[in-house]
């Protein structure tokens, strides 16, 4: 596509949120083949729209026959902000990517990663222990693993052969993509040989070494950073100074300020989403890159209070907008919060998080043991299925579809009902699993007990409004009186 053609084009682009599935259909091959696994073109363009599934979906769209129609539908439904890739194959993450400033007005693509620094110059045996720990860190949050996603490698002795040489160790040591971290472009140019084929992210291009790093950003084709920090009508400058040489995969550092400065931080970090997002400015749609490990540079201050700074700041980022975030501490006081706080973020507002309904068996349960019942959202899940697992119980746990809702919002929705107590037990044939004919419904939808008695015909005990209550709950009150 030529670059006279470009500027028209970009006047045509809509929000996402004013693309209708009519847009989108009118592009389509029209052939309702089923290969993206949809009734029809229709049906797909509806989910394309909604952010449920891709472009990549719709097979024949990637044919010579409508190479024209897919540009344009590319075109159409690409986001102000840039999907970059940093690393290579399947480790590769990719950062940006969003449609949209606030989360409830579409869901946010592309969980933001972080990344864990080391330096080249801590002893190797410390440099080995610190990447083996990003690398196994994980924590599972309602079902899902969430985990670390890339290591930074400072220069921190300014000497080309040493970073390269730390660079090597780490490429040897770990397959998770590389942000190499150096504004000497001599020591970069020595990081980016010892890490050939890993396509890392090159940090950063500044107002004094663009051109350099420009240079290295080509010949490498890895994605470039670009850092001024609080100034962003030189951001604005590099940028649009990068893009006339032909790099396009860039990430934005308009610099992380902590404690005082961490508002100001937050106002540069909205101020350039809201460019992207609202008024579809080009020079600023890019991927953003927070650094909570600047707090580590500040002041006589203890470790605890410099860890609680970062995590304050991480947070805080992640809430605003960046994409990419590079952090010191490993502790899980400092990490977990973060991980749990992405996941909840990045999760489609739409769409509860639900796990499948059916039947848990938990323990050695017999003909005698309790039968259980609770919702399919997956944290109520999740809580319960941990504190029966805590206290060794044996029984059956009964998971209803409740649409992904908790069991106080689907008693009060509708959704968890007696009938829909009477429907789980009799579709997964509870009553052949036990001998008796007692259930043990959630102490938050007591109010369904007698009617549920009505309509299942079984007993019906009401349990602790907290699962963490069931062990002592079950110790007094099963078995059952006749």
């Amino acid at each position: 596509m030529s670059g006279n053609s470009q500027p028209a084009i970009e006047k045509k682009r809509k929000s996402i949120r004013e693309i209708s599935p009519i847009d989108v259909y009118k592009l389509l091959p029209k052939t309702n083949c089923g290969k993206c696994r949809e009734a029809n073109c229709m049906a797909y363009a509806t989910r394309l729209v909604n952010g449920e599934l891709l472009l990549a979906d719709c097979l024949p769209l990637f044919t010579a026959e409508y190479q024209s129609a897919h540009e344009k539908l590319s075109i159409l439904l690409a986001p102000p902000v840039r999907t970059v890739t940093i690393g290579s194959g399947e480790n590769a993450i990719d950062i940006g990517g969003k449609y949209v400033l606030q989360r409830h007005d579409f869901t946010y693509h592309n969980p933001t990663p972080i990344a864990i620094d080391v330096n080249d110059l801590m002893p190797e045996p410390e440099l080995l222990e610190r990447v083996r720990h990003i690398g196994q860190y994980s924590y599972n949050y309602i079902g899902r693993t969430v985990t670390l996603n890339a290591i930074a490698v400072r220069s921190v002795s300014g000497n080309p052969e040493t970073f390269a040489y730390a660079v090597r160790v780490i490429a040897n040591a770990s397959h998770l993509p590389l942000i190499l971290c150096a504004l000497d472009p001599e020591v970069m140019s020595a990081g980016l040989a010892a890490a050939a084929g890993r396509r890392p992210l090159i940090y950063a291009a500044t107002e004094a070494n663009w051109e350099a790093m420009a240079d290295l950003a080509l010949a490498h084709n890895a994605p470039l950073a670009v850092f001024a920090p609080g100034n962003l009508a030189l951001l604005r400058s590099l940028v649009k100074t990068l893009n006339a040489c032909g790099i396009r995969n860039l990430v934005l550092d308009p610099g992380t300020f902590a404690d005082e400065g961490l508002a100001d931080t937050i106002a540069n970090f909205t101020a350039i989403r809201a460019a992207a997002t609202k008024r579809f400015d080009e020079t600023f749609g890019y991927p953003l890159l927070g650094v909570p490990l600047t707090v580590w540079a500040g002041g006589e201050l203890s470790e605890d209070v410099l860890k609680w700074r970062e995590a304050i700041t991480a947070s805080m980022l992640l809430s605003r907008y960046s994409d990419l975030l590079i952090m010191h501490s490993l502790d899980g006081w400092v990490l977990l919060p973060q991980l749990i706080w992405r996941f909840n973020i990045y999760t489609d507002p739409r769409k509860p998080v639900t796990v499948e309904p059916g039947v848990r068996t938990f323990g050695r349960p017999d003909q005698r043991s309790p039968v259980l019942i609770t919702t399919n959202y997956a944290l109520t899940y999740f809580t319960v299925e941990s504190d029966i697992k805590a206290a060794n119980l044996d029984c059956y746990l009964i998971v209803a579809d409740t649409g992904g809702l908790s069991v106080e919002s689907a008693v009060a929705g509708r959704y968890f009902t007696a009938e829909a107590i009477a429907t789980a037990l009799k579709s997964n044939n509870v009553a052949a699993l036990v001998g008796h004919t007692t259930l043990i419904i959630p102490g938050l939808a007591a109010r369904l007990s007698g009617e549920t008695e009505e309509a299942t015909g079984w007993k019906i005990l009401v349990g602790p409004k907290d699962s963490s209550g069931l062990p002592q709950f079950l110790r007094e009150r099963w078995p059952p009186e006749s």
